[in-house]
């Protein structure tokens, strides 16, 4: 055994005990720990019940984001090999709380502390064939038991920054010693796959790319839920506001305004209550701009008038009609999803708060989004997209790119794990 392994087993124990200990001056670590009480027992009485062996996937998600990579997989999955059992884990209460009933998984648990005794545990009752871990959130000691148990173990979505955490001196050699225990690692870009390899030394790096990516695709070739919308849209060039909160409205909307009589303008605020319908009514009519509900639009569109989208689930598709889309979040913890107006081959708007979504920032980079702070600085991006198609088209086509250079990772990590089954049984 490695020393840094030997390291990890010796620290893990006393440093979680500490952390149980201050929980109760810390609520999220508290949550931590009262969510998982009882966990071996529950998850005893729900695999004690299974009397076929099946070829069993565990799949680990730190949240709710992770998730989404996971899902094209789990959907692949389920599609190729309906008698595999799908095992989910979760490190977070959100991610847990939103996907606890996923009907395409049949057990949805939280990942337990990572000392040896619940790995042992853990193991030893889900009897797992492969596991799959999702971009990160690697913990050694059920990663150690799985494998040495028979499991052959996967890191889908990864990624590796040029000054990860991942590489600094103190902790590199431990996740050598974690990344190391993969038998495959699908990368989301070639320039990960290299850095794995230059840095830790791993040949079993793939650039694969993003199963997110394979997902939007999917959903991008189902627009029916806004067609009767399309011949209202189809004459002007159309800037889509996804996922708006009032900080993104009181850019937007004035920074529209000059623009108002040759551009039309949807707004799918993140919150559809009808105090949040009213504000932005009257946030569009101080600026002389007109608007109307889609709830109401039997009633007609007319030619300036901004449509506000005051029901929920139809975003995506809302995506195809636009020429620009401004995606909102921006000003609050984080923006929303950029992958989903990315697919329809249109340049992206959005404030600057998108640490935590790390396609968004790299959208940026390549010159497929713009980010702003001030109304003034969006009013000038917009003028310049608005005004000149060509600049509008080079930036979309970007967008378009970012997309398609990270296709099919679903199928190669499906490919991948139903192969480990072959081999098992065939």
């Amino acid at each position: 055994m490695q020393p840094v392994v030997i390291l990890y087993k010796t620290l893990f124990p006393p440093l979680l005990a500490l952390t149980r200990a201050t929980g109760p001056l810390f609520p999220k670590l508290q949550q931590f720990f009262a969510v998982r009480k009882g966990l071996m027992q529950n998850l005893e009485q729900q695999l004690g019940t299974e009397k076929e062996r099946r070829f069993t996937i565990w799949i680990h998600a730190a949240s709710a984001g992770e998730f989404e990579q996971a899902r094209p997989v789990i959907t692949e999955l389920k599609h190729r090999c309906p008698e595999c059992r799908i095992a989910v884990s979760f490190q977070s209460v959100s991610g847990y709380s939103l996907r606890k009933d996923y009907p395409d998984a049949d057990l949805v648990f939280y990942h337990p502390a990572d000392t040896t005794r619940n790995a042992r545990k853990l193991v030893r009752l889900l009897k797992p064939d492969a596991v799959m871990v999702m971009r990160y959130d690697l913990w050694l000691n059920h990663l150690l038991e799985a494998r040495r148990r028979g499991a052959r173990l996967l890191l889908a979505a990864a990624v590796l920054r040029e000054h990860s955490i991942y590489t600094r001196i103190a902790v590199k050699p431990l996740y050598r010693a974690i990344f190391s225990l993969f038998h495959s690692i699908y990368t989301v870009s070639e320039d990960d796959r290299k850095r794995f390899e230059a840095l830790f030394g791993l040949s079993t790096a793939k650039a694969s790319g993003d199963p997110r990516c394979d997902q939007v695709l999917a959903r991008s070739r189902n627009s029916s839920a806004v067609e009767h919308l399309r011949p209202l849209f189809s004459n002007r060039t159309t800037i889509v506001a996804g996922s708006t909160w009032e900080p993104d409205e009181e850019r937007l909307i004035p920074a529209f305004a000059p623009h108002k009589e040759n551009t039309h303008l949807i707004i799918a605020p993140h919150d559809v209550s009808q105090a949040r319908i009213t504000s932005i009514e009257q946030q569009l009519s101080r600026h002389g701009i007109a608007s109307l509900r889609l709830s109401r639009l039997d009633q007609g569109l007319p030619a300036s008038a901004v449509l506000i989208i005051d029901t929920i689930g139809i975003l995506v598709e809302l995506y195809s009609l636009a020429s620009i889309a401004y995606v909102g979040g921006g000003f609050g913890i984080n923006v929303h999803n950029t992958l989903e107006p990315a697919v329809y081959g249109i340049p992206l708007l959005y404030g600057p708060n998108h640490r935590k979504s790390p396609e968004a920032g790299e959208l940026q980079q390549k010159g497929a989004a713009m980010t702003f702070n001030t109304t003034g600085e969006l009013a000038s991006i917009l003028n310049k997209l608005l005004t000149n198609r060509e600049h509008r088209e080079q930036k979309g086509n970007l967008a378009a790119a970012y997309v398609r250079n990270r296709l099919g990772a679903t199928r190669d990590i499906t490919e991948e794990l139903l192969s480990w089954k072959q081999g098992l049984t065939g």
